[in-house]
C-alpha cells in the first residue's frame, strides 16, 4: 500500500506539521532545507542514503527486490529493507552497483520471501526513518533494531543499536545482486575477530568492475560462517554477537578500486572518530557546499526544493581514486591486459572521478559546476582525459573504471571545451587530441557519419539515426570552436562543416528533421509525435530544436522568425492523444515538451531568439513550479546524475545555458526575491528581482547598475562577481518590447 508523504524524521523541524513561524525558527542550517526523500518515488529513482559530495561511497538502503522503480536500490512506496549497501546510481536507468550488503539481524523474526532471494529483511515505515545530508537512519521493526548511516569520502560508516539477544547477527553479502549486477569472484578474509578485507568483483551495466574493502566492527565477534556458493565464491559471511538492550556496534568499510590494503589506509585517514563525530563532520562539509548558494524566499517548500536539488547536483560525478591517487585503469573494461592482471594508474596532483552521464550532465550540470565548484572542474576533465589515455577515446557514459556506451554522441567533448574556455587550467594540448580522436573513431557509426554526413536508418535496436546526427554535428562545432582557438586552421574548417551536418536531415518540404535510408531518401510514413527508433528517447518534436551551435540556422531553415515561432507554440500546445502510445521516458509534458528528459531542456529559452521573451520566461516559471515538488514523487524524470537539479538551480537564479559550450547563459527569469552565488575567489554574483516582485515577466534587466541590451550573460560576467537586476512585471509586452540581442552562432563568449 502506497504511504503518502510524512512528518519523516531529522526533517520534522523543518517540514512538519508546526505553524510557519516555528518551522523558521527551527531551522538552523541549509542542510536542515534538504530532503533527500524527493525523487525516491515516481521517475525520479534517487537514493536517499549516507554520503559527502562527489564522494566514492553512497551508503543506502536497499529494498532488495529488483525493477525499474527500484534502480536506485530504494522505492519509497516499499515497506521492507533487505540490507545497507555501499554503493548506487543517482537518479538513473541503470541498474547497477549494490556493493557489499550489510544486514543486521537476531533471533526475534526469521521470515523469508522469493521476492528478495529469501534474504534476511524487516518491515520499516517511514515515521520512523529519516534522512539529511551525510546521514540516513530507519527502525528496523522486525528485529527492534536502529540502524544509522554516515559516510566519509571513501568509508561507509554503519552504526546499528541492538536490543537484548544472545542471537544477534550481522549479514555481509558480496553475492547479493539486483537488476542488471552480477558479482563475477568474491573474496573475504577474517583477518581477526573485529576486521574483514575482501573484494567483489562483478559484471552489470559497467563490466569487469572491481571494488576491495576492508570492514572494522567496534565489538569483535563472538564467531562467523562463510558461505561459500557452487562456483567456490565467498558469497557471505555471518558474524555472531550476544548483544545487551541498547548496546551499539559501529562498522566502518572503507572502498578502494585497487587493494584492501588502500580500502583501509582510507579508514585509518578518514575515519579514525566515532560515528557521531564523522556524522558531524560529513554535515560540515554539505553545509558549506550548500552555502555557496544563498537564496532569499518566504516559502518553505520552494526553498526545500533549491536546497534539495543543489544537494542532488553533487551526488555524482563520484570519486574513484585512493587517497595516493591510485585507481584501476579504464582499459580494463576493455580487456585489454592479455595476462589478466589489473592495470593499476594514478592520478599525479588531482582527484580521479568516474560516474560521467554524458549525455545528460554536459547540458546543465557541468556549466553549474564552472560556478560554484571552480576547484573541482580541472580534476574533472583530468579525469575524463586518463580515460583518454587509458582507453584511446574519451568516456561515452563512463563508471567503476568501465566504458558503457550507454547514449550517444562524444559528450566529453563540450565539458572539456566549455572547461578550456573558462580558463579552467588542464594540458589543452592533450585534451584538443582527445577531442579530436574521440570524433574520429570507426566505431559507434562514426565511420559512416564521416562518409555520408548523416547516419542512415538500419536494422539496430537503437539505431536513433537522427539523434546520433544531431548530437555529432554539435559536438564537433565544439571540436572547431576549440581548434580555431589553437590556430589549428584546417581541423577548424573540417569540424565547422561537420557541425552543419544536420542539415543533411533537414526535409524542407516538411519542415522536420527526418530520418533517411543509406540512399539519402527520406522515411516515409513519418510521424514527428510517433517514438520510433530514429529518436534517442524522443521523438521529432523534441529533437527538432537541438542545434544549439546555430539556432539562427535553424529558424532560418524553418522559414524564418514567425514561422519558428508558429512550431515552438506548437511544441508547449499540442498535447499526446489519450491513443498516443508514451514510452517510459516521455514524463512532465507540457504538450510536446518533456521535461523528464534532457533534450527537451533548452527549448523554452528558444522564446529569447524571436523575440518574445516573455513566453520562456512564462514557461520556465510554469516547469520550476509544476515539475519539482517536495515530495517523494517530487522529479518528472529520472534525476540523472545532477541534470534534472542543475537545470533547476540555474533556472532558478535566471539564466540557462542554450549552447553549454558557449561561455554565455540565456536569461530567463529568477524564482526568488534574491540568491547571493559564491563564484570562487571570494566573489559574488547577486541576482535580485525589484519592482512588481510578484510578477511573471521581466520588464528590464541590470547588469552593475547598466541596463543590458542582450538576452544573455556571460560566464565571465558572472565569475567576476557583480549584480544582475531583473525589474519584474506583470505586463507581458513589457517583457517583448525590451527583447535585444541574442548570442551569435559560431562565437565562444
Amino acid at each position: 500500500m502506497r504511504l503518502d508523504f510524512v512528518c519523516i524524521g531529522l526533517l520534522i523541524l523543518a517540514f512538519g506539521c508546526s505553524p510557519q513561524a516555528e518551522k523558521e525558527t527551527s531551522i538552523k542550517n541549509l542542510t536542515d532545507f534538504v530532503n533527500p526523500f524527493i525523487g525516491t518515488d515516481g521517475p525520479g529513482n534517487t537514493y536517499p542514503g549516507a554520503t559527502t559530495p562527489f564522494g566514492m561511497v553512497q551508503l543506502s538502503p536497499d529494498i532488495g527486490i529488483p525493477g525499474w522503480d527500484r534502480i536506485a536500490g530504494y522505492y519509497y512506496q516499499d515497506s521492507i529493507i533487505t540490507g545497507f549497501s555501499h554503493t548506487h546510481l543517482t537518479g538513473t536507468g541503470a541498474g547497477d552497483l549494490y556493493d557489499i550488503l550489510v544486514m543486521p539481524t537476531n533471533s526475534r523474526f526469521s521470515d523469508s520471501i522469493p521476492e528478495n532471494n529469501f534474504k534476511p529483511y524487516s518491515k520499516f515505515d517511514h515515521q520512523n526513518e529519516g534522512a539529511s545530508p551525510g546521514y540516513y537512519w530507519v527502525d528496523l521493526l522486525d528485529y527492534g533494531i536502529k540502524a544509522e548511516m554516515t559516510a566519509t569520502s571513501r568509508v561507509g560508516v554503519h552504526r546499528y543499536t541492538f536490543p537484548e539477544d544472545k542471537n544477534t547477527q550481522i549479514h555481509v553479502d558480496l553475492g547479493y545482486s539486483l537488476n542488471w549486477d552480477k558479482p563475477t569472484k568474491t573474496f573475504i578474509e577474517v583477518v581477526n575477530d573485529s576486521t574483514l578485507q575482501g573484494y567483489r568483483m562483478s559484471t552489470g551495466w559497467a563490466r569487469n568492475q572491481r571494488l576491495f574493502f576492508e570492514m572494522q566492527f567496534s565489538k569483535p565477534f563472538i564467531s562467523n560462517e562463510i558461505i561459500v556458493d557452487s562456483e567456490g565464491n565467498f558469497s557471505k559471511i555471518i558474524l555472531d554477537y550476544d548483544t545487551k538492550e541498547g548496546e551499539q556496534i559501529q562498522i566502518k568499510t572503507g572502498l578502494s578500486s585497487v587493494s584492501s590494503e588502500a580500502a583501509g589506509k582510507a579508514i585509518r585517514t578518514e575515519a579514525q572518530e566515532d560515528f557521531e563525530s564523522i556524522k558531524e563532520h560529513t554535515e560540515g562539509i554539505w553545509e558549506k557546499e550548500l552555502q555557496k548558494i544563498k537564496i532569499e524566499t518566504a516559502d518553505l517548500d520552494k526553498k526545500t526544493i533549491f536546497y534539495t536539488m543543489l544537494y542532488q547536483s553533487m551526488l555524482a560525478p563520484t570519486l574513484y581514486s585512493d587517497s595516493n591517487g591510485e585507481y584501476k585503469a579504464a582499459n580494463d573494461a576493455h580487456g585489454n591486459l592479455k595476462d589478466g592482471t589489473d592495470s593499476i594508474a594514478k592520478a599525479n596532483g588531482f582527484n580521479r572521478y568516474d560516474t560521467f552521464s554524458l549525455w545528460d550532465t554536459f547540458r546543465a550540470a557541468h556549466p553549474l559546476y564552472t560556478i560554484i565548484q571552480p576547484e573541482k572542474v580541472p580534476d574533472m576533465v583530468k579525469s575524463l582525459l586518463a580515460h583518454y589515455n587509458e582507453t584511446g577515446v574519451l568516456p561515452v557514459w563512463s563508471m567503476q573504471g568501465s566504458e558503457t556506451n550507454m547514449m550517444i554522441g562524444y559528450h566529453a567533448v563540450p565539458v572539456i571545451v566549455d572547461a578550456y574556455f573558462k580558463g579552467f587550467a588542464f594540458d589543452s594540448e592533450l585534451a584538443y587530441k582527445a577531442c579530436k580522436e574521440s570524433a574520429m573513431v570507426n566505431d559507434r557509426q562514426i565511420d559512416i557519419y564521416k562518409e555520408k554526413g548523416y547516419i542512415p536508418v538500419d536494422e539496430g535496436h537503437e539505431n536513433w539515426s537522427v539523434s546520433k546526427t544531431m548530437e555529432y554535428a554539435y559536438d564537433d562545432w565544439c571540436i572547431a570552436m576549440f581548434a580555431k582557438d589553437l590556430d589549428k586552421m584546417e581541423d577548424y574548417n573540417y569540424f565547422l562543416k561537420r557541425s552543419e551536418n544536420w542539415k543533411n536531415l533537414y526535409n524542407a518540404k516538411r519542415t522536420w528533421l527526418q530520418p533517411k535510408d543509406p540512399d539519402g531518401n527520406f522515411i516515409e510514413p513519418f510521424i514527428p509525435k510517433e517514438y520510433t527508433p530514429y529518436f534517442c528517447e524522443s521523438n521529432a518534436w523534441h529533437y527538432y530544436w537541438f542545434v544549439p551551435q546555430d539556432v539562427n540556422g535553424l529558424i532560418s531553415k524553418t522559414g524564418g522568425k514567425e514561422p519558428f515561432t508558429q512550431k515552438l507554440d506548437s511544441m508547449f500546445n499540442y498535447y499526446p492523444e489519450p491513443h498516443d502510445k508514451l514510452p517510459l521516458f516521455s514524463t512532465g509534458m507540457i504538450g510536446q515538451y518533456t521535461h523528464g528528459n534532457e533534450p527537451s531542456h533548452h527549448v523554452a529559452y528558444l522564446y529569447n531568439y524571436v523575440g518574445q521573451p516573455s513566453k520562456a520566461q512564462k514557461l520556465v516559471r510554469v516547469i520550476l513550479e509544476n515539475q519539482y515538488k517536495n515530495e517523494p514523487n517530487g522529479h518528472c524524470g529520472n534525476e540523472d546524475c545532477g541534470q534534472m537539479s542543475s537545470w533547476y538551480i540555474l533556472s532558478s537564479l535566471g539564466f540557462y545555458p542554450v549552447n553549454p559550450a558557449q561561455g554565455v547563459y540565456d536569461i530567463g527569469i529568477p524564482l526568488f526575491e534574491k540568491a547571493e552565488v559564491q563564484v570562487g575567489n571570494k566573489k559574488t554574483f547577486t541576482i535580485k528581482k525589484n519592482g512588481n516582485t510578484d510578477g511573471t515577466f521581466a520588464e528590464a534587466v541590470y547588469l552593475n547598475g547598466k541596463k543590458l541590451d542582450r538576452s544573455y550573460i556571460t560566464h565571465k560576467e558572472i565569475a567576476s562577481g557583480g549584480e544582475l537586476v531583473f525589474a519584474m512585471t506583470s505586463d507581458s509586452d513589457l517583457a517583448d518590447n525590451n527583447q535585444t540581442k541574442a548570442p551569435e552562432t559560431n562565437k565562444i563568449y
